[in-house]
């Protein structure tokens, strides 16, 4: 879904706060001689700070466009290898790992079939995910086109707010503050990568973004929480033991 637009994928998503790499190796041991195995990369947002604490980090991703970008964003980290996989069909080779992170791509796995396989071959599963939140009385960028998205793809189950930032908050956390400013064209380029967006047809999607592009005159912050979600994972008992 995000392939055809890799460059742009890796030029309008937003990264991951470096605290979150911070608490990931101390709730981990993460460092030095670590092997991490990263579960669709993309273009490499979150594998740089994964190598940067001085770990060896195999990287999949699925798409082949996106994978080819992450080794040449990657390039000058030789303790980093992208490979082009689907993470269930994968070929380990036998490789065991200290932790498996998914960052924004765990949704995109088998929920049956991913977890029992992230257990053979990791002792942690370290979940990262940005989540867009709103604050009351401040500027937002779906309230400030809302009407837009309802009239060119009406009805549309995918629209709808953000939560408000305090709403989330109130959950478990940890939670990292995060913050892109964003103009009309660059709002529209990041809808532009975006699964919602991705699925209608492009004579819907582009009039839509082209036209949220129009809207917004000024730049807009677009808040994210990051999260972080670590759990030990408890190696599957064999068949007939």
């Amino acid at each position: 879904m995000f392939d055809e637009v890799a460059a742009l994928y890796d030029r309008a998503r937003p990264t991951y706060p470096p605290e979150v790499f911070t608490d990931l190796a101390a709730l981990t041991g993460l460092g030095p001689g670590s092997r991490v195995l990263e579960v669709g990369c993309g273009t490499g947002k979150a594998t740089r700070p994964l190598a940067e604490l001085g770990c060896s980090v195999v990287a999949i991703e699925p798409g082949p466009r996106l994978s080819a970008l992450a080794r040449e964003r990657l390039a000058d980290l030789p303790d980093v290898v992208v490979e082009t996989s689907t993470f269930e069909e994968w070929d380990d080779r036998g490789r065991r790992f200290d932790v498996l992170v998914a960052a924004s791509s765990w949704h995109w796995v088998d929920p049956v079939a991913g977890p029992r396989r992230a257990a053979e071959l990791a002792g942690h599963l370290a979940l990262i995910d940005n989540t867009v939140v709103r604050r009351p009385g401040e500027p937002e960028m779906y309230a400030a086109t809302a009407d837009l998205h309802e009239r060119f793809s009406p009805g549309n189950p995918a629209w709808g707010h953000p939560p408000l930032e305090d709403e989330v908050l109130a959950g478990p956390g940890p939670w990292y503050p995060l913050v892109q400013w964003l103009d009309g064209p660059a709002f529209a380029d990041l809808l532009r990568t975006q699964s919602p967006y991705r699925r209608l047809d492009p004579a819907v999607r582009e009039p839509l973004v082209d036209a949220v592009a129009a809207r917004i005159r000024e730049p807009f912050p677009r808040r994210y929480l990051c999260s972080l979600r670590v759990s030990r994972l408890t190696p599957p008992t064999p068949a007939g033991s």
